[in-house]
């Protein structure tokens, strides 16, 4: 292998989610058959893909290569990427082909969009964004670095998301206003089915309907 050499970075649940979409978008393209990429796995194959650690894929892709890294954490994807950087590995951008992209998207590098996602318009999207299966994003949303979808987010008009946050499975973002957007700061979690009616302070965990700060026992 050594000629443009394709991966996923991660053998786990979503990784192999994300290998099928990339191999049905970029096979064609790539002179080997795309590989998993994962540190931890005592396998040398996984559902017919190759599976290599890190440095045999350096080795392997000879300075042609190129990772998706399909790991939910976005603190982790954080680190990911500023190894590839280091190790001149470019970044893998997934975008399934039965997703939708309309006016004026902006969107970083390093990001996954898995299938029946919808990116509306007038969105600012940062470096590293997760988007599961029928999430969407509505018009006029920003959204920071490293911001992670889980299945089913419904995010609505006028929404600001920091960095870091993660965004659980059904959730509800309610619409903001221009003058008044709905911010879920930095590094905060919306619990699965939460709706968000109000905006949620970073570092904070909400839940319920209406979504609320988790109370420590």
């Amino acid at each position: 292998m050594s000629h443009n050499l394709l991966g996923v970075y991660g053998a786990s649940g979503f990784g192999r989610e994300v290998m099928p979409m990339v191999n049905l978008r970029f096979g064609n393209e790539s002179a080997e058959k795309p590989v998993f990429v994962d540190d931890n796995f005592q396998a040398s194959e996984l559902n017919s893909y190759p599976v290599l650690n890190f440095e045999q894929f350096i080795k392997d892709s000879n300075g042609n290569g190129q990772l998706a890294i399909a790991i939910a954490d976005g603190a982790i994807r954080r680190k990911l990427v500023e190894k590839l950087y280091d190790e001149k590995i470019g970044p893998l951008n997934v975008f399934a082909n039965n997703s939708v992209r309309f006016d004026n998207v902006e969107l970083g590098d390093h990001h996954i969009i898995c299938s029946f996602v919808t990116l509306t318009s007038n969105i600012r999207i940062g470096i590293g964004f997760h988007a599961n299966i029928y999430s969407y994003v509505a018009h006029d949303c920003v959204i920071g670095d490293y911001v992670t979808f889980a299945p089913g987010v419904m995010c609505n008009g006028n929404v600001v998301i920091e960095d870091g946050a993660y965004i659980g499975t059904g959730a509800i973002i309610k619409q903001g206003t221009p003058e008044s957007p709905i911010v879920i700061g930095a590094g905060a979690i919306v619990g699965m089915g939460a709706v968000v009616t109000k905006s949620v302070a970073p570092n904070t965990i909400v839940i319920g309907n209406p979504a609320k700060p988790m109370q420590s026992k």
